[in-house]
């Protein structure tokens, strides 16, 4: 149920100006903007649109994206809220050569100092927390108290990335950092082989406004024509996305509506010829929990490899807290919630969960499933990490040396 009743209490991190390092504002809520949301009512945060290892591709997705960039570089220091904006620095795009790389991390820096100039107020300490791995240029470029890495992906494994400088420039980032912070226990392991501070913290979960699928009676109007039951997906559809197992499930159960909800980036083939599969695009956060209220079972349909072996799907506790039973791929992080969801990564064992999770669908066992996650707040996961961070405001970062490497990892 939601907590939407109960005082929170303040976040003991606050007046400093916070530069957090991280992708767009303007796309769907992770992790970084639900923590930088709460931390941003008690201290300035200037909001860095940065990535800079990503090799662009000659595409219609690259292009797009391009495009958004200089709209973004074009606005300036662009104001989220009162205490909070975001800067999209003006870089050279796809600079392999080391000179230029050097340029780039030039320019990057004196626009990032120009937007502290104008949003620091006499006295604030200064802090940077960075998302990205490939940013150790910075550190030490703003006279920090603290320097945050807060690693939420494996992303060497993300395609169009150069995995060699990726592990080069995160290895560099993090003898850099005082603490790190890692979203899954594979990322917690590797960030262990590299830093002797390191913390697992896991996602949380906007419960209240999710739980608010639970007295939600209203139908969105692109699902009135869309025969029940519905399972349902929403998220990026990209290459973690794993089509082929769900056009081999959607094909063994056509009674059943499969809904796709998310901006799709790669090809779907079959799949999105299958008379049982609605692509709905990308729907405004807003409305999620209208549609999740219309799901009889929520998917999680990943591919099994390196990148989603160390993710967290952040999908899954938003699906529990709106009362969704769950069916998944096989992902560590996923089996520590096996007690409401069913894991497999066969088609026929997919397809038999689905059903079942179906047939078991009841109120009180969606109230049950909400309740299950309802501690897990992202207010609650944030009032941690602040703990984390000032408690080790005075501790000297260290690196293990290669025999602590091998004894802590055989």
């Amino acid at each position: 149920m939601s907590n939407s009743g109960a005082a929170m209490p303040a976040m003991p991190l606050r007046d400093r100006l916070i530069i957090c390092i991280a992708s767009s504002w303007d796309i769907d809520p992770t992790s970084k903007h639900q923590v930088m949301r709460i931390l941003s009512q008690h201290n300035d945060v200037l909001w860095v649109n940065y990535h800079g290892s990503r090799r662009p591709s000659l595409n219609r997705k690259d292009a797009f994206s391009a495009l958004g960039a200089l709209r973004r570089v074009a606005s300036g220091l662009k104001p989220i809220h009162e205490r909070m904006s975001q800067l999209t620095p003006l870089v050279i795009p796809g600079a392999r050569d080391a000179r230029v790389r050097r340029l780039n991390e030039r320019i990057v820096v004196s626009q990032i100092k120009r937007a502290v100039r104008s949003m620091k107020r006499p006295n604030q300490p200064v802090q940077l927390w960075t998302f990205a791995p490939d940013v150790d240029f910075l550190a030490g470029r703003f006279d920090e108290e603290r320097l945050v890495y807060y690693c939420v992906d494996d992303f060497a494994a993300f395609e169009g990335f150069d995995a060699k400088a990726i592990d080069a420039a995160e290895t560099r980032l993090m003898k850099r950092a005082d603490v790190v912070l890692a979203t899954s226990k594979p990322l917690q392991q590797k960030c262990e082989r590299l830093h002797s501070n390191v913390h697992l913290v896991r996602h949380g979960v906007d419960h209240d406004h999710f739980a608010s699928a639970l007295e939600c009676e209203s139908v969105p109007d692109e699902l009135r024509s869309i025969p029940e039951p519905i399972a349902g997906f929403v998220g990026l559809i990209d290459h973690w996305f794993d089509s082929q197992l769900v056009c081999d499930v959607a094909s063994k159960m056509p009674d059943v509506s499969f809904v796709l909800i998310g901006d799709v980036r790669v090809e779907l083939g079959a799949l999105a010829n299958l008379p049982n599969v609605y692509l709905l695009g990308r729907k405004p956060y807003a409305e999620l929990p209208k549609f999740l209220a219309n799901f009889d079972v929520g998917l999680i349909p990943f591919v099994r490899n390196q990148l989603t072996e160390s993710v967290n799907p952040i999908k899954l506790r938003e699906y529990l807290a709106a009362g969704v039973p769950v069916v998944s791929t096989d992902l560590p992080e996923v089996r520590r919630y096996s007690q409401f969801v069913k894991l497999t990564d066969t088609p026929d064992a997919f397809a038999e969960f689905c059903r079942s999770a179906i047939a078991e669908n009841c109120p009180s066992s969606r109230h049950q499933r909400s309740q299950s996650v309802a501690s897990e707040s992202w207010h609650s996961v944030t009032r941690r990490i602040c703990d984390i961070v000032l408690a080790d405001q005075h501790a000297t970062p260290t690196t293990p040396d290669a025999s602590q490497i091998c004894l802590a990892h055989p």
